[in-house]
């Protein structure tokens, strides 16, 4: 894929081209891109794990939740997953859901990589009521539940630096046949728009990517959900922790084979390119189309609301490779202070109810 970036960025006008361009190439090239390839992401022989693949308790214990919050509210039992990976959760869901209620659920995947969208068809046995969809248009209007693992962290992203008083845009160009930064000033005023809507204000030297692409995605759930609730998981900071020293290189990183690469011109189409969220952001555009925001918590606390410690067997097994140990290793390590679930968020927002 190097090759082609290459010859794609010196074919561009200006030769060069913004991080949103470079990592939708990386990322969704129909050809070369990360999320298109056949090769294993996620799990210990990917590049990146996932909650949702630790154990199927994450999923049995939102299945729990959607069926006690769906008799609450007199929603229907439908669940779209945006950004399925590899079927886990959902088998996990449905496998709960078959054990605490004799009602039916309506499970729509919609699933951008082809690769993901095949290993679901190997995990789970689609008919009637279980679904792969294209796009949120076949579902409208939508009643029920919108769920998203780790969906807005893997968006194209703008980045931009303050320096001294100047916001620039940092562009990828080819120099000495290598894949470089360059810096120009910002033109973009939709960035401009995102920024002043949300009140960030860079300190010198700080730099910051910006998410475009997340407000037509809520936009889009929005108008698709008719009534229910959206429960959006991911990893990110609120305003306020974008502007602490530690943020102000931003948060852009790639994994490969679990090691982080700081730099994300490396290895296209080869490994995952991540940021976090912009969790106000991500609140406020939901609010503006009619998104209620209804709670946010740390994942720990989430799966603890939702009574995941009632889920430990109480009877001791000397075997560690017995099912039992195993399920309640996976549990100790979802709610341990300091563990995975502490870098994740569980934002809930609902329209119409």
């Amino acid at each position: 894929m190097m090759n082609y970036l290459k010859e794609y960025i010196r074919n561009n006008p200006s030769r060069k081209i913004t991080f949103a361009d470079y990592i939708m190439q990386a990322l969704y090239h129909p050809q070369y891109g990360y999320y298109m390839n056949d090769k294993r992401k996620i799990g210990r022989e990917g590049d990146f794990i996932t909650t949702s693949n630790i154990s199927d308790i994450y999923g049995r214990s939102i299945a729990k939740w959607f069926y006690k919050k769906a008799i609450e509210l007199n929603l229907p039992f439908s669940i779209c997953e945006i950004g399925a990976g590899t079927g886990r959760f959902a088998k996990a869901f449905m496998d709960e859901w078959r054990l605490i209620s004799a009602e039916p659920i309506q499970y729509y995947i919609l699933e951008e990589s082809p690769y993901h969208r095949k290993l679901q068809q190997e995990e789970i046995i689609f008919d009637e009521n279980i679904k792969q969809i294209a796009s949120l248009e076949e579902i409208f209007p939508f009643k029920g539940l919108i769920f998203s693992n780790e969906l807005f962290d893997a968006f194209p992203v703008h980045v931009i630096e303050n320096q001294a008083g100047q916001l620039l845009e940092v562009m990828v160009t080819v120099k000495d046949d290598v894949l470089v930064e360059s810096l120009e000033p910002l033109k973009n005023e939709k960035i401009t728009s995102f920024l002043e809507q949300s009140g960030l204000l860079l300190n010198d030297q700080q730099r910051i990517e910006i998410p475009l692409q997340m407000e037509s995605m809520i936009s889009n759930m929005a108008k698709t959900l008719q009534r229910g609730l959206v429960l959006t998981v991911d990893y990110g900071y609120t305003n306020e922790e974008w502007m602490e020293p530690a943020r102000r290189n931003g948060s852009l990183r790639g994994y490969y084979k679990h090691q982080q690469v700081n730099n994300v011109l490396e290895r296209p189409g080869e490994m995952d390119i991540t940021c976090h969220v912009h969790f106000d952001a991500l609140i406020k555009i939901g609010n503006q189309f009619g998104l209620k925001h209804v709670h946010k918590w740390r994942q720990d606390e989430f799966l603890l609301a939702t009574g995941i410690l009632e889920e430990l067997e109480e009877n001791y097994d000397p075997n560690p490779f017995s099912a039992i140990s195993k399920r309640n290793r996976a549990i100790r390590s979802l709610i341990i202070p300091g563990g995975m679930s502490s870098s994740f968020h569980v934002i809930l927002q609902q329209k119409g109810v």
